[in-house]
């Protein structure tokens, strides 16, 4: 394989700026400091703080593939950690994602702007779960992914402040479908909208109003946020 499948890009468009968000807010909750896992308790602890997690794979740095957790041999299947997981390759199956179904991906033709291939799959992968959000922990050699399924990690609030940026850093990522990523992002958070040509029409909660404009390659290229005084 060299570059993504299409199916997998439009997977990783639409779920992009939801992820992001949800990392972001996961960062403020779990601490980055000295941290411990122990996949067949399935906790991750870190500054002070454990969380319940599961495994989606692993990163190799020096071959540059990612490994997912069912198709490792030191895991498996019916590891405590992976079992659930295993959704994201049924998934694949279903909508004929092959990164979601290849044991071990090949990702050393990405030359992209995140760190490495792996960062994608993770992200496009803790998207399909939802959830906390994921965790990369690096090892000697590369990093596991971690994803953060425990209740106690809050979920992302709706703001209509950082959504062109978080809608911008998605596209940065997964370009295939700036429209798509914004509409993503709004119906995660039950905000009605509608389409145009070339426009998004938004209305927020407490009775206010967005606009999005997006360009002739579909580009978000303007967004204005109108809110009510009742949702000050």
């Amino acid at each position: 394989m060299s570059g993504f499948s299409p199916a997998f890009e439009r997977l990783g468009a639409a779920l992009a700026a939801v992820v992001l968000q949800q990392q972001e807010t996961l960062a403020e909750f779990l601490p980055r400091e000295d941290w411990s896992a122990d996949l067949t308790a399935r906790t991750y602890s870190s500054g002070g703080v454990t969380v319940r997690v599961s495994l989606l794979g692993s990163y190799a740095a020096r071959e540059r593939t990612w490994l997912w957790g069912w198709a490792n041999p030191q895991f498996g299947a019916d590891h405590p950690a992976v079992a659930p997981t295993l959704s994201i390759r049924v998934l694949g199956e279903r909508l004929g994602i092959p990164e979601f179904t290849t044991p071990e991906v090949d990702l050393s033709w990405y030359e992209g702007p995140a760190g490495h291939g792996g960062e994608l799959i993770a992200m496009a992968a803790g998207g399909v779960l939802g959830g906390g959000g994921y965790i990369g922990a690096g090892y000697d050699g590369g990093s596991a992914y971690l994803h953060v399924d425990d209740p106690q990690a809050p979920p992302a609030g709706w703001d209509p402040v950082p959504v062109p940026r978080l809608v911008s850093n998605a596209v940065s990522l997964f370009p295939r479908e700036p429209r798509l990523t914004l509409a993503r992002l709004l119906s995660h958070h039950t905000i009605p909208y509608r389409e145009t040509d070339g426009r998004t029409e938004v209305l927020l909660p407490g009775g206010g109003r967005a606009h999005a404009q997006f360009d002739g390659l579909g580009r978000l290229v303007h967004w204005d946020a109108e809110l009510s005084p009742a949702s000050l």
